[in-house]
């Protein structure tokens, strides 16, 4: 790893971190991965909920971090670390707060998502990213929720197979009242996937929003 990433993450040195950004994109291209790495063992400490400077040193770390996966096109070999990450938030707490601001992990996974999903038109990132994106639409953070929807449905459009198998999880989605979800559900193929999952076991007891309703009704 980088010497400047391994003093910024290893001491958490929040002082030294605005530096990275005066470095070369290809100068740490190859250091992104362990820092992903390293990034999920600090955030996924004790206290990194309540530890302000440790947040600052990930949040500015992250956005270094994808502005060079994103200038060198490197995706694909970071792929695993970036998704690795990303699924780390959902072991831990992403609603909103009473004054709706994001919990340090919903700050995270927001940043990550981007990334990630922006290249919907790469099969082997969606392969790793989709099972985990879907597992963000039952989290209780509405802004998470509609942005991954409109990612997915981009994905859909594109690769319409590697959703295939997540159908049910997106139906039940809306029938719980994600009427954001519906846009991906409208995108999958074939229609009757789609129609069988909605009458899977479990989902009739889901109380059905009027958007939901009409959404199910027309895809029968």
């Amino acid at each position: 790893m980088h010497h400047l990433f391994r003093l910024v993450l290893g001491q958490k040195d929040l002082s030294r971190a605005g530096d990275l950004f005066s470095l070369e994109d290809s100068e740490i291209e190859d250091s992104l991965t362990e820092a992903l790495e390293q990034i999920k063992i600090i955030s996924s400490s004790s206290d990194y909920q309540t530890n302000n400077n440790d947040q600052a040193v990930v949040e500015i770390c992250i956005t270094r971090i994808t502005t060079a996966i994103r200038e060198t096109e490197s995706i694909e070999k970071h792929a695993k670390a970036l998704v690795g990450l990303w699924d780390s938030c959902l072991e831990h707490n992403l609603r909103p707060s009473g004054k709706d601001e994001d919990t340090p992990h919903a700050k995270i996974a927001s940043d990550i998502m981007s990334c990630i999903l922006q290249n919907y038109n790469r099969p082997p990132v969606m392969a790793l990213a989709i099972p985990i994106a879907v597992k963000f639409l039952h989290r209780s953070n509405k802004e998470l929720c509609r942005n991954m929807s409109n990612y997915l449905s981009l994905a859909a459009i594109t690769k319409a197979d590697l959703l295939a198998d997540h159908t049910e999880v997106i139906v039940k989605s809306i029938l719980q009242g994600r009427a954001v979800v519906v846009s991906t559900a409208t995108t999958l193929s074939p229609a009757n996937s789609v129609a069988a999952a909605i009458k899977a076991p479990g989902t009739d007891s889901i109380p059905h929003c009027p958007a939901c309703l009409s959404f199910a009704l027309l895809i029968q």
